[in-house]
């Protein structure tokens, strides 16, 4: 039975949704118009004019400007011929360009190439190097699939619509939200099914295992990519180097049941934030639920191999993509100083970690020293207030919906908690277990294997913080040994 909408209800709601979206700047407008004229006040004319140049500049600026690099037939014959074999596949017959970018990204859109619409496909390194070549025919039908459905020009008008709209869900201040919910709500099922159609597609075409295990690890590296991957960066950066092993490293620490089973757990954290939102503005269903509609027991059209493509050009490919990543894709070749992120001992790669949290931790509690500000903190779980730690911690969290900030303001704390606890115990003795992962010790004797997140997640559940506290007096007790 077709659930979607009759075509004049969808037609409104697009109608609504653009007229709810734009209603900012037409209030914005119409005030600086008519205090241009009754008050006679050029500026606010001018201002207005200013506005609009303003927006068509950056239109047109932007409009030519492809991203990522380029992916030729004579450089990477592999991929092209597999993008070539899935899009006959999904009957998509438009010109198409395939371009390779830094991040854990999959995403379709036009563009004008010498004045020929043009499709753009691009994919994310990551991806191509850590997805089999049938999950990735899976990732590039599914992305097919999405234009090929979008031919129905309300599917394309509703998706525009609820982009705008979105938008005006980010802000600090959301006085649209009563009129934007419920036109979102109304049109999210549209999104949801799209989804699941274009995930349909790909099973076709690459089979029920290939798809649903391509949807599980996207979820993984992206999780990953933007935990290890972002900390690597950014402290190489402020060190005046970039990894240039980075995804190397980035696979070579997926590889590890222990680091795969935390991204899995940051994926979920994720996903449970976006749930929590009260704004219906996810045009992606739940992993579960996309996993449970794929059709069951089919099989791929074409044989493949089970094995990551390999990219001819990979080793200029990672050079580029590392570089644009730290901001140095300008920088002569003699100027930089590249370090290997494979090769530095462990206890270098744990400080690369990030340390933001410990930072904030003592400001927010006015402890300099680590054991005292972790100690602070678990004095706010006990009383109850420690939510107002978590606002002091991360202020944005002031302005986030009460349903998305109860997911966040646990997050906050913990992280910072963590950091904390973990130089504590670090410096009385306890080591790393892993040497990607700084949350997870090993005490001094070597018998208790602690993942710091498991005790400081439980007290604030529980509101006991004394399991923590047993951590520190334990903590106090070796350095006082180790004095003596």
């Amino acid at each position: 039975m077709d659930i979607r909408p009759q075509p004049l209800r969808e037609w409104l709601l697009i109608g609504a949704m653009l007229t709810v979206a734009w209603l900012p700047h037409a209030v914005v407008g119409i005030a600086l118009t008519v205090a241009g004229l009754v008050f006679h006040t050029p500026w606010a004319l001018v201002w207005l004019v200013g506005m609009l140049v303003a927006g068509a500049t950056r239109g047109f600026m932007g409009r030519d400007r492809l991203p990522g690099r380029a992916v030729r037939p004579e450089d990477e014959p592999e991929l092209v011929a597999l993008v070539q074999d899935v899009a006959e596949r999904v009957g998509f017959r438009e010109p198409l360009l395939v371009r390779i970018v830094p991040d854990v990204d999959a995403s379709m859109g036009p563009a004008k190439v010498d004045g020929v619409r043009t499709y753009v496909l691009l994919l994310g390194l990551p991806l191509l190097r850590m997805l089999t070549d049938a999950q990735l025919a899976s990732v590039v039908a599914h992305e097919l699939a999405h234009v090929h459905h979008a031919r129905d020009r309300r599917m394309s008008a509703l998706r525009f619509a609820r982009g705008c709209l979105a938008e005006r869900m980010d802000g600090r201040f959301r006085p649209l939200g009563p009129l934007a919910v419920p036109l979102l709500r109304a049109t999210q099922p549209q999104m949801w099914q799209a989804e699941t159609a274009a995930d349909a597609d790909a099973v076709r075409v690459a089979g029920t295992e290939a798809t649903a295990e391509a949807l599980r690890r996207t979820g993984i590296i992206h999780a990953a990519f933007e935990g290890l991957g972002a900390d690597w960066v950014l402290s190489a950066a402020e060190e005046d180097t970039y990894p240039e092993d980075l995804y190397a490293a980035l696979e070579s620490a997926l590889a590890e049941p222990l680091v795969a089973d935390r991204s899995v757990l940051s994926a979920t954290s994720e996903e449970e934030m976006t749930a929590a939102s009260p704004y219906a503005v996810d045009d992606h269903p739940p992993l579960g639920h996309r996993i449970a509609a794929l059709p069951a027991d089919v099989e791929a059209a074409t044989s493949y191999t089970g094995a990551p493509l390999a990219l001819r050009t990979a080793e200029s490919v990672e050079r580029w993509c590392v570089r644009l990543l730290a901001g140095l894709e300008d920088t002569p070749a003699d100027d930089l100083r590249p370090v290997r992120l494979l090769d530095l001992p462990d206890d270098r790669l744990h400080a690369l970690s990030d340390r933001t949290g410990l930072t904030l931790l003592k400001g927010a509690t006015g402890h300099e020293a680590p054991e005292e500000a972790v100690a602070a903190a678990l004095d706010t779980v006990a009383d109850g207030t420690w939510p107002r730690l978590a606002r002091r911690l991360e202020p944005q969290l002031r302005w986030m919906p009460a349903t998305v900030r109860s997911v966040a303001a646990p997050q906050v704390v913990s992280t910072a908690v963590v950091q904390g606890l973990e130089s504590v115990l670090h410096t009385a003795g306890w080591t790393h277990a892993n040497r990607w992962i700084n949350s997870v010790l090993v005490a001094p004797d070597g018998t208790t294997v602690l993942d710091l997140y498991e005790p400081i997640t439980a007290a604030l559940k529980d509101g006991d913080p004394e399991p923590v506290r047993t951590l520190l007096a334990t903590a106090a007790t070796a350095r006082k040994e180790t004095a003596a």
